[in-house]
């Protein structure tokens, strides 16, 4: 820690910004805390403060356009890549869809202050179609917001932080031997919710063909399909399979209590 905080101090802005943009775009970077070294180090008199805040929000500000006009190009296909690395790559785009779906596009404002949501806002704003000047306006507050608050706290709280770099540099091999002892724990827990979600991978599949021939049989009455294309791919204008119906994934709860039980239920999305 001592050594990210000295990094931030000796190379100043530019690697600030590098880590901030790095993390917008989708780099697991302490874009946060190199905000509050930087915010520290301003009140120390090393760092432009100014400087410090522009250069921030222009580093959040370039690369959440770059992800916004590539998820406006490649669609789904960038928003699965980034929850790649996600325990469970459906329920992290659905998550992400569903906070637009219940807040607007007013999520854009406090998404960076959300862990996976932050990342994934920009792309999910492109592929919805937003036109470029609102989400460049609303993603603007969104990152003055943030680079505003995290400063702040580096700014504000500077012999806080010195004290604790202190305490670091103080108790050395114990603070070493914990840091090492949480990661494992944390690749422990990591690996349990990832053999605990397995199961979820795992989903039946039917080719396109065979379905078809199901449908094309005189008696069909068995079956239903049903379209759960998520908030943002789906509006009241949009085509659907020919005798399916609709089914909004963000509101699941509801939707599965007026599904039939006795047929064989097909669904198709994106």
């Amino acid at each position: 820690m001592n050594d990210f905080f000295s990094q931030v101090v000796r190379h100043g802005h530019i690697a600030i910004a590098a880590v901030v943009f790095a993390e917008a775009i989708g780099f697991p970077m302490p874009a946060a805390v190199a905000l509050v070294a930087g915010g520290a180090a301003a009140a120390a008199g090393v760092l432009s403060l100014s400087e410090l805040f522009l250069l921030s929000v222009a580093a959040m500000l370039t690369g959440d356009i770059v992800l916004f006009m590539v998820g406006r190009h490649t669609g789904w296909s960038l928003l699965g890549f980034l929850c790649r690395v996600s325990m469970n790559p459906e329920t992290c785009i659905l998550r992400s869809a569903e906070s637009f779906y219940k807040r607007g596009k007013i999520t854009l404002v406090f998404a960076k202050f959300v862990p996976g949501i932050n990342t994934m806002a920009p792309p999910l704003a492109g592929t919805m179609r937003m036109r470029l000047f609102q989400f460049l306006r609303l993603d603007l507050l969104g990152a003055v917001l943030y680079a505003a608050a995290y400063i702040s706290v580096g700014f504000v709280f500077r012999d806080f932080l010195a004290s604790i770099l202190h305490g670091f540099q103080t108790a050395g091999r114990a603070v070493e031997t914990v840091f090492l002892i949480a990661l494992v724990g944390y690749l422990i827990y990591r690996v349990w919710i990832y053999r605990r979600h397995t199961m979820y991978r795992i989903v039946p599949r039917i080719q396109v063909q065979e379905l078809a021939e199901k449908l094309a049989a005189e008696d069909h009455g068995d079956i239903l399909l049903v379209d759960v294309r998520s908030h943002g791919y789906y509006d009241a204008g949009a085509f659907r399979i020919k005798g399916s119906i609709r089914l909004e994934p963000n509101n699941l709860a509801e939707e599965l209590k007026n599904l039939p039980h006795e047929k064989d239920i097909y669904l198709y999305c994106t």
